[in-house]
């Protein structure tokens, strides 16, 4: 499993594609849409490129899609791969999506956020791997074990909720920053004095049952500091339902 090549080249084709050039792979293409976020991505693992489906290189051991879950199937729609390897990275997609393309086929999904430009170690990202048959699975062991990666057998039902709970530690955890990042700037100040609350109350998380180190004022039912931050939200109905939503789901667990 030397040669690869990528399908994609958004975030977390840019980042896998690194990750797997360092650890001594050989990215022998990289396909996009857009030819210069195939170029570009290109550049950074000695690849080839191209922006034309039928172009792509057949000579591969593995073929990485790593593009938008909702993308895949366009992807499996055009593809002839003559039963090469291939998996897709996507937390929400079934493995099944690729058996109509191959017989060899699987899922290698990095269970982390990813921004181009925002450095990762890759190491400290967990991967979840599926494969059709016991051979293809031992395969995606030895790539991830290869980027010194903590490996997980975890079928698609299972990924599929996964990602359902990483779009709550992620995605609407990020969003509740931009909130406070919202608040704070409105009225200049910097939101940077956050910074030491964030870490602890991720490190008290990831340390102990979530639930058992709740604080604040819903947790103590403290109705009358709520309808304090609520007036103060006058002016943003939107962070005030949020606020009177999470505060009342803290409320019932009293």
């Amino acid at each position: 499993m030397k040669n690869i090549v990528i399908i994609g080249a958004g975030n977390v084709a840019t980042h896998l594609s690194v990750a797997l050039y360092k650890a001594n792979y050989n990215i022998l293409q990289i396909y996009s849409r857009t030819q210069q976020a195939a170029k570009t991505l290109a550049k950074q693992v000695n690849s080839n490129f191209t922006n034309c489906f039928e172009e792509i290189d057949n000579s591969a051991d593995l073929y990485i899609i790593a593009v938008l879950d909702s993308c895949i199937k366009q992807i499996v729609a055009k593809a002839v791969f003559r039963n090469k390897f291939i998996v897709h990275t996507a937390g929400s997609v079934p493995v099944t999506v690729l058996e109509t393309i191959s017989k060899n086929y699987g899922v290698f999904y990095p269970l982390q956020t990813f921004s181009k430009d925002v450095a990762l170690d890759f190491s400290q990202v967990p991967i979840c791997i599926e494969a059709n048959n016991t051979n293809n699975e031992t395969e995606l062991y030895t790539i991830a074990n290869n980027l010194n990666c903590k490996v997980y057998s975890i079928n698609s039902k299972e990924r599929k909720r996964l990602h359902l709970a990483a779009v709550f530690v992620n995605n609407f955890t990020n969003y509740l920053f931009t909130v406070a990042y919202n608040i704070l700037d409105d009225k200049n100040l910097p939101f940077e004095i956050l910074h030491a609350l964030i870490k602890q109350t991720t490190e008290k998380a990831t340390n102990n049952i979530p639930a058992d180190v709740q604080t604040g004022p819903a947790k103590r039912g403290d109705i009358d500091t709520i309808n304090k931050h609520l007036q103060m939200m006058n002016n943003n109905k939107d962070f005030q339902e949020v606020y009177k939503m999470l505060s009342n789901k803290l409320m019932e667990d009293l």
